[in-house]
């Protein structure tokens, strides 16, 4: 924006030098917007294209709407589509807890923890999330019984069959829970060690215990770094799912695949996928932009999004004194 003095100002009226912008018989300041003729091509580029894409999509028959239609709220696809986040919910459960203790235990000062712990993320993170599926998934070729009982000894509590206690959606539990601890422990003992030390010492100074300073101190002020990458942890772990089918958990894309074998309409039961895992992840952005907010309050150039806006033009104002 560029700004231009009116010359009917820019002197006083016996010649002498303008008056101090501000001041009365100061020059009127004229703000003109400067002009960006690139910015209107190129969105008028991208609109056009972007129009072309949907109608195309929108006008080709081979993407069968009312297959489409027929099957987004079928009951094979909302079975799927049950299955598929209460996986994406237990096994965020199971790496945020589990990710926890790695995490504590990766920053112990006793090396035996700090070795096993850096084992497990080694493990874990080291090895493709597919062939972890399908070692669980196989895992009764591998123990053909599970035994429960003291080690070194012949006392046993329990003794069944390993298929039968690790059926397909169970070992996708496993799967996507341990692999997710490998990854959350990273991010939680990144979000630990960005507190401030002095914060652990002044409530150590206090009596605090260890484990009340990790839970009221500590982890608190962790968590503005801690729930942006874990937001999208949550986000990948949705889609994630979608892996189950190599192992036929019955999960969404299992049931599709189960649907297109049958009927060979593949395009249009994808799609199908492809809109139920967009609303669950348009889902999850809202919680995700909430806790950020929550959490990023009263911190320099913390991300404000729409949602993250609004949460805040709602919250109560305090009277100025």
């Amino acid at each position: 924006m560029s700004v231009h003095l009116s010359e009917s100002t820019s002197e006083t009226r016996d010649g002498g030098p303008a008056a101090v912008p501000g001041q009365p018989g100061a020059p009127v300041l004229e703000a003109v917007p400067v002009r960006h003729p690139g910015r209107w091509v190129a969105g008028a580029l991208v609109g056009v294209v972007t129009l072309s894409v949907v109608v195309s999509l929108a006008k080709n028959e081979n993407l069968d709407w009312p297959t489409v239609w027929h099957y987004l709220l079928s009951d094979l696809v909302l079975s799927g589509l049950w299955t598929t986040i209460w996986l994406t919910a237990a096994a965020m459960a199971v790496g945020l807890v589990g990710g926890v203790v790695v995490a504590v235990m990766r920053l112990s000062p006793n090396p035996v923890l700090r070795v096993v712990s850096g084992a497990f993320v080694w493990v874990f993170r080291g090895t493709p999330v597919l062939v972890q599926l399908i070692f669980w998934g196989f895992l009764g070729a591998f123990y053909p019984t599970t035994t429960i009982g003291i080690p070194f000894t012949d006392v046993v509590f329990f003794e069944g069959s390993t298929s039968d206690l690790v059926p397909a959606t169970v070992a996708a539990l496993l799967a996507l829970g341990l692999n997710e601890m490998a990854y959350a422990s990273e991010i939680i003992r990144a979000g630990i060690q960005s507190v401030d030390a002095g914060q652990t010492e002044a409530a150590h100074s206090l009596g605090m215990t260890p484990g009340r300073t990790m839970r009221r101190i500590v982890l608190p002020q962790a968590m503005r770094v801690i729930i942006p990458p874990m937001g999208n942890e949550t986000i990948t772990m949705l889609k994630t799912t979608a892996l189950v089918s190599v192992i036929s958990g019955h999960d969404l894309m299992s049931n599709i695949q189960a649907a297109y074998a049958q009927n060979f309409k593949v395009i249009p039961l994808l799609v199908v996928a492809s809109i139920w895992y967009l609303a669950l992840t348009t889902l999850l952005s809202v919680p995700q932009s909430w806790l950020e907010a929550r959490y990023g309050r009263g911190v320099a150039g913390a991300r404000q999004g729409a949602f993250a806006r609004l949460v805040a033009s709602r919250q109560p104002k305090e009277p100025i004194a």
